[in-house]
């Protein structure tokens, strides 16, 4: 007798053959990105953001460290009305610079602790780097980021709309908005800077989250336009046979884009120490990770959730569900199994199930 080996979950995966259940475990996955969320939004409410100059405003010295320590540099500047300055170490391109952000100072100020600076760590006032931003820029700077995002959210809501849905739309914006909660929670716990490079990333993010959750939109759209029709798959079946269907491309682009990222925070910013490419490259890995994860287990049900409510598609839930009990099987008293359904109701739930009818076990047996 010869049996037909059984194929790997790799080939499986590839040809879009396996079928895990992503829709139907919707609570848990909610739960998880819920207390995520939760923990990120409690660390911005106690903590806040580390915001950069750019968006607070201020005056920023930098000069070579000269093996100073930052409590040294804090004792230095501290006659200057700095004591509450932030203070910290860079390391760039091999040389570590002590970097001192306060208030904005006049040019006149600026050029007393610019000379301080100089003779504490035995460097040139060359060698020390000023950079002052009023207030009115980081204001400026703030809204035209909210601007940014907000456009980008109508923009992304209005093309959704018209080429699929407003469900579709609604739950790609939900999708989007759970990318951007997880990524500042991040940011709030980590203590990173948020900078303008950083909010380029995210705009960069989005649009990545985006383009996976339409691939699997769009497979959605294929699926309900080949079988829908037929009553014989609810919606929340078309969505999970989708999903897996995709799943190897989604896998193949997220890692792609991945290791180009994670190349760019371990080369270019841990080891040549370009630091630009630290505030970027951490934005983008963390919301390359959130988005592809949204796109599967957030955007996906929640679109099965939103169209199972609709009247035909409840419908076709409730005929399904009426089919499979009158064609569960039934144990008598002696224990013998038989069907109470004809022959043409247990072909349908077949059609339905993807196999034979699930027959119970006798009783008393194991």
């Amino acid at each position: 007798m010869s049996t037909v080996p059984r194929r790997s979950l790799w080939k499986r995966l590839y040809n879009g053959e396996t079928a895990i259940e992503f829709v139907r475990r919707w609570p848990r996955w909610f739960m998880l990105s819920g207390v995520v969320i939760l923990i990120g939004l409690a660390s911005l409410g106690l903590r806040g953001l580390k915001l950069g100059i750019d968006f607070e405003g201020g005056t920023v010295w930098s000069v070579p460290a000269g093996g100073r320590s930052v409590a040294d540099a804090r004792d230095a500047v501290r006659r200057f009305g700095l004591s509450q300055a932030k203070i910290q170490t860079v390391s760039t391109a091999g040389t570590t610079y002590l970097r001192i952000q306060g208030d904005e100072a006049t040019p006149a100020d600026a050029q007393k602790v610019v000379s301080a600076l100089a003779k504490f760590t035995s460097s040139t006032e060359n060698d020390v780097n000023v950079q002052s931003v009023g207030p009115s820029w980081g204001r400026d700077v703030s809204r035209k980021a909210v601007q940014a995002l907000v456009a980008f959210f109508l923009l992304i809501a209005t093309y959704i709309s018209i080429r699929f849905e407003w469900k579709m739309a609604a739950s790609a914006i939900v999708a989007v908005l759970h990318d951007i909660l997880i990524t500042v929670g991040i940011y709030s716990l980590s203590g990173f800077e948020v900078t303008p490079a950083t909010v380029v990333a995210f705009l960069t993010i989005l649009g990545f989250s985006l383009y996976d959750t339409i691939v699997v939109f769009d497979k959605v759209e294929e699926n309900v336009s080949a079988s829908g029709s037929t009553g014989r798959q609810s919606y929340t079946d078309i969505v999970n046979t989708s999903m897996n269907q995709v799943l190897m491309r989604s896998l193949n682009t997220s890692l792609v884009a991945v290791l180009p990222v994670l190349s760019l925070l371990v080369l270019g910013a841990g080891v040549m120490g370009a630091t630009a490419l630290g505030d970027f490259g951490l934005a983008l890995f963390v919301g390359l990770l959130t988005g592809a994860y949204s796109s599967i287990f957030i955007a996906s049900p929640l679109l099965a959730i939103l169209k199972e409510r609709e009247p035909r598609w409840r419908q076709v839930a409730e005929r399904r569900q009426a089919i499979m009990r009158r064609a569960a099987p039934v144990v008598a008293a002696d224990g013998t199994i038989t069907d109470a359904a004809p022959p043409s109701e247990l072909d349908a739930v077949s059609a339905l199930t993807g196999g034979s009818v699930p027959r119970p076990r006798r009783p008393g047996r194991r």
